[in-house]
């Protein structure tokens, strides 16, 4: 029992690392100094954390990131810089909580905790991305100090209930865990969108006269095969998939139009082990067309199976969603193309403008061919993101 509690503890504290190290450095080493918690035998390792020096240390690095936590975006560079010190911190923190064992057994500790606090930081550093694309900062303020209090209460509970605290981080490490991929892939997206957006303010965007009508080659075989070569592309963008029935949300690929059938679209995307291709049939349907913070948003709905499908192109191609819009538009009968809305300041929010009536379906996803992927070759943008 005694060594499932030392296990708890230790495991435990570096989970709350991955969230915030300085404060579960500096909310212990407290808790030690003032005498609110009792070290067992088995914890006197742990309290160097009370030492004067070490608190102050802590301290000082914990008020630098309240303040840095609590400004959009400047979090989000400070969850970059602490991606291995996190990690590293919370493993060291629970080797230290082990006292003296032996050398397996703590490099056994030293892994997992690593990887509790790696999975509870990537948690953390998804969740305010998505935040900070919102329009105001009381929301950053908010999650923030809820994040200090989820590490405060922590701190607390496990020095009197280690073992319920442990379970319920590791049900939540399970979790995290079994959506990592999704997690990083939403980071990635978010941080590719981020340098585009600064590129169109540095460089200027690329001005899309015409849509492009030439996929990349592992692209256009997925096409080829998709359709049993009875279709040839109309025009091809890159985008990334937003929400939608069947749809991962966060690939990489291409929106399809064909010569031959104006009633549908294929999304193509490729994964790391396959690839996979998505077939919508478009008719009758409503377009909207959205201004983010990070990228313009097309929105394909239809009222009658209210199935509803976003796509996302980045601020490096000025013009690109108007045009797809457009086009779309026209495909399922001719009529005044949808706005784009103009853009606000971040504190004024987001906004769309919606045109056009239909309905869309979308059959079972269509799992082919298997080859490495390739984003090299994109006619449109010179920068692509790796899935």
């Amino acid at each position: 029992m005694e060594v499932l509690q030392t296990l708890s503890v230790a495991l435990g504290l570096a989970a709350l690392t991955g969230y915030s190290l300085y404060l579960t450095v500096f909310a212990t080493g407290l808790a030690i100094h003032f005498g609110w918690v009792h070290l067992a035998p088995q914890f006197s390792s742990l309290s160097i954390l009370g030492d004067p020096a070490v608190l102050i240390v802590s301290g000082l690095l914990f008020a630098l990131e309240f303040l840095a936590d609590k400004i959009p975006w400047v979090d989000s560079v400070w969850d970059a810089v602490h991606t291995v010190i996190r990690p590293i911190g919370g493993a060291f923190l629970a080797t230290r909580a082990l006292g003296h064992t032996s050398p397996a057994f703590e490099v056994i500790v030293a892994l997992l905790a690593g990887a509790m606090s790696f999975a509870s930081h990537s948690l953390k550093s998804s969740t305010r991305l998505l935040v900070n694309t919102s329009p105001e900062p009381f929301s950053n303020i908010a999650v923030s100090t809820a994040e200090n209090v989820l590490v405060v209460g922590g701190v607390a509970l496990l020095w009197h209930y280690p073992i319920a605290v442990f379970v319920f981080l590791s049900l939540l490490f399970a979790l995290t865990f079994y959506f990592l991929p999704k997690i990083w892939r939403s980071i990635w997206m978010n941080l590719w969108f981020i340098s585009r957006k600064l590129n169109q303010i540095t460089a200027g965007g690329e001005n899309i006269d015409k849509l492009p009508a030439k996929l990349p080659s592992r692209y256009e075989t997925l096409f080829r095969r998709l359709t049993c070569n009875s279709a040839t592309v109309a025009w091809a963008v890159p985008c990334v998939s937003g929400k939608g029935k069947h749809l991962e949300p966060n690939r990489f690929g291409y929106l399809v139009a064909s010569n031959e059938d104006p009633c549908k679209l294929w999304f193509i995307t490729k994964t790391i082990i396959g690839s996979a291709s998505k077939m919508l049939e478009i008719e009758r349907f409503e377009v909207s067309l959205g201004r983010r913070l990070l990228f313009d948003e097309l929105t394909l709905y239809s009222p009658g199976s209210h199935h509803r499908f976003t796509f996302r192109f980045d601020r490096g191609n000025a013009g690109l969603a108007r045009k797809v819009a457009a086009e779309l538009e026209n495909r399922g009968h001719p009529a005044q193309p949808p706005a784009l809305a103009e853009a606000k300041d971040q504190e004024n929010g987001s906004s769309g403008v919606t045109a056009g009536r239909g309905s869309i379906t979308v059959p079972d996803p269509v799992e082919r061919d298997h080859s490495t992927q390739d984003y090299s070759a994109t006619p449109v943008t010179p920068e692509i993101p790796s899935s």
